[in-house]
């Protein structure tokens, strides 16, 4: 009998956790005996609708691959049997045997806001290793800032009330719902419903009951009274299984102990003004009140700005998909390679997918008060004022970054929000945050562009 299968990754998995492509154009380069070093840098061509800005995140697993990759003697014999491999030399596949990322990686520090064009990640490596891990790395990458991005979204709308992750249920798999209460975290959020994601990170684990617990007992009192003899000092309890208010009056006997009452459905707005009537009335000011059921940034900000007595949300589907934005296109594009000691800028200049050449820096400029004022792009190590961005992260393939911790990430997150000026993240018609090209990054694209015309085109 077939046992079944998890799918979930494992280290002797990470080589073949890849495009088909990336491997046949190994196979290619190490055929070609292409071995010179290539640098590729990973960015996102457009913001997303609705977004003015991003927060990078996804850093910390991108670099757990670059220091586990490897490829095991099972993903190697099932390479070799693969027909597009009948005639790549078994050379190829001892080189697999023995691989090890041994590149050199520049990044933004997960927590930095960024825009379009700018380089989240950059990579110099043989031209094998840095073909190889392009797919994951975009994975990692897009999938974090994407809802890291959401996440401060949700967590601006909330006005500095309590925002919890609730979405592991509907998340794009159990591994995706791990990975979005990680960035969830950084986007702001004060804790998460995914219990492994809570274990493995540090940050606070949060549940209460369902609407099925309610219904496991004779009536909805008994049901409430049963679960504050076993957590007296946690009772939060969902009131909406029956009739809100009902549920709000019969949650309000079990006295000052009473933490909370949870709203999943139905008027919000309505139902929570009537739940803190009911509460006060019965001397229990104190008593929070959660709101969950299918919120985003535009649901919670307009329950607020029409006066809400809500305090604190719970927000699951919307969030760890980023449903209204649910793909981050980043790209991880060729901008310099090396031949017989000599570094040649690559572009590419396709109708509307230009991308810009050579090693680039972000160039960060504040005023006096640390707040931003304005990027410039331009080429490493150009004169320019701002502070540079890019940091390294990773030399000849070892580690030589102190990683930060979940909350030290989340503080830089935050930190860099309260830095942007409120017109830059508003939740609608937000400005743009003012993104150039340094005069010689420009100046290097016509160079190249022309060579390269002349080269291909002509």
């Amino acid at each position: 009998m077939k046992e079944p299968k998890s799918l979930f990754l494992t280290e002797n998995s990470l080589g073949i956790v890849t495009d088909l492509y990336q491997l046949t154009m190994a196979a290619g380069y190490f055929e070609q005996h292409k071995q010179d070093s290539a640098t590729f840098e990973l960015s996102v061509r457009h913001l997303p609708k609705n977004r003015s800005y991003l927060i990078a995140a996804g850093l910390e697993q991108a670099l757990h691959y670059l220091t586990h990759i490897k490829f095991s003697a099972d993903t190697i014999q099932y390479l070799r049997q693969l027909p597009i491999f009948n005639h790549v030399s078994h050379k190829f596949f001892e080189y697999l045997k023995n691989f090890t990322f041994s590149g050199t990686v520049h990044a933004l520090p997960e927590g930095t806001i960024v825009f379009a064009e700018e380089p989240i990640l950059r990579v110099t490596a043989p031209i094998i290793e840095s073909q190889i891990v392009e797919t994951y790395l975009l994975s990692a990458i897009n999938f974090q800032t994407s809802i890291a991005t959401k996440a401060s979204r949700v967590v601006y709308a909330a006005k500095g009330r309590e925002v919890i992750d609730f979405g592991t249920r509907r998340a794009h798999g159990p591994q995706a719902g791990v990975l979005a209460a990680r960035a969830s975290f950084i986007g702001g959020c004060n804790g998460t419903s995914n219990v492994f994601a809570a274990y493995e990170l540090g940050i606070p684990a949060v549940g209460t009951i369902a609407h099925s617990w309610v219904m496991a007992f004779e009536d909805e009192q008994d049901s409430f009274r049963k679960f504050h003899e076993i957590f007296p000092d946690n009772t939060i309890l969902l009131i909406d299984t029956y009739d809100t208010l009902a549920g709000a009056r019969h949650a309000a006997l079990i006295g000052k102990k009473l933490k909370c009452v949870r709203i999943d459905s139905g008027d919000l707005l309505k139902l929570s003004r009537e739940v803190r009537k009911i509460l006060d009335a019965e001397g229990l000011p104190h008593v929070k009140i959660v709101a969950s059921g299918d919120l985003n940034e535009e649901r919670i900000d307009d329950l607020l700005q029409n006066g809400s007595p809500i305090d604190s949300f719970g927000v699951g589907t919307e969030m760890v998909t980023s449903k209204d934005a649910p793909a981050l296109g980043g790209i991880y594009k060729l901008v310099e390679r090396e031949h017989d000691g000599e570094t040649i800028p690559m572009m590419k200049f396709s109708e509307d997918k230009l991308t810009y050449p050579c090693r680039k820096q972000v160039y960060r400029a504040a005023d006096k008060n640390g707040n931003f004022m304005g990027d410039v792009i331009g080429l490493e190590g150009e004169t320019i004022h701002g502070i540079p961005l890019l940091i390294p992260v990773m030399k000849e393939g070892k580690i030589c970054y102190d990683l930060p911790t979940i909350h030290e990430i989340q503080g830089a997150a935050t930190d860099n929000l309260a830095r942007l000026a409120e017109p830059f993240k508003r939740l609608k018609d937000a400005k743009t945050y003012p993104v150039i090209k340094s005069k010689g990054l420009e100046a290097k694209r016509q160079e190249v562009e022309k060579l390269l015309r002349n080269i291909n085109v002509t």
